[in-house]
């Protein structure tokens, strides 16, 4: 018959749980925040060089060239318009819009694959412009909805760049592409 050590004191225990708490605490504290999100607390981020693989990176590479489009879209009372752009994952747009009346809009987009009919929507407010940037956060096409809630015709202007390949028009009976430009000037048909 073997001796069975006796099992450890309470003491032992708590010493020994305290003391890999307190290392998962340096290691959360002293690497992983610095390295996988830039926060340095303990400034050991920056003294090991860490904080660059948390930051983003200043230049992201972009599939096809940066595009340029811009439009205008004349709305009747309660007339409605969609305007969107096939983007790739990752993608970014330069965007800035305004309506000469009240406008509701709705800027959604709808994943490649996805189900007729559905959108995701990201802003969706009451105004008369908006300006921004957008990344696509998945495949698809992504785009504004706009519908006149006044009473007098209004006309809303676009002006876009950014990495698309096409611009889509869509309204109550019509609908179609639009000719881009690149930076050049240069006419680009839409990739239908």
């Amino acid at each position: 018959m073997t001796d069975v050590p006796p099992p450890p004191s309470r003491r032992k225990i708590l010493v020994t749980t305290g003391s890999a708490l307190l290392t998962a605490a340096a290691v959360l504290f002293g690497a992983i925040l610095p390295a996988e999100y830039a926060v340095d607390p303990l400034g050991t981020g920056r003294l090991f060089g860490l904080l660059a693989l948390g930051q983003a990176q200043p230049i992201a590479p972009a599939e096809g060239e940066y595009r340029v489009d811009q439009a205008e879209l004349s709305l009747y009372p309660a007339e409605w318009v969609e305007y969107f752009y096939r983007l790739e994952e990752g993608s970014t747009m330069l965007f800035t819009w305004n309506a000469t009346g009240p406008v509701e809009y709705n800027f959604h987009a709808s994943p490649d694959g996805a189900p007729a009919g559905y959108a995701e929507s990201f802003d969706a407010r009451d105004l008369e412009d908006g300006h921004g940037t957008y990344t696509a956060p998945f495949t698809g096409i992504h785009g504004w909805y706009w519908e006149n809630t006044g009473t007098e015709e209004i006309t809303i202007t676009l002006h876009t760049a950014g990495f698309y390949t096409n611009a889509h028009e869509g309204r109550a009976r019509a609908s179609g592409y639009h000719d881009l430009t690149d930076l050049r000037g240069n006419s680009v048909p839409s990739v239908r």
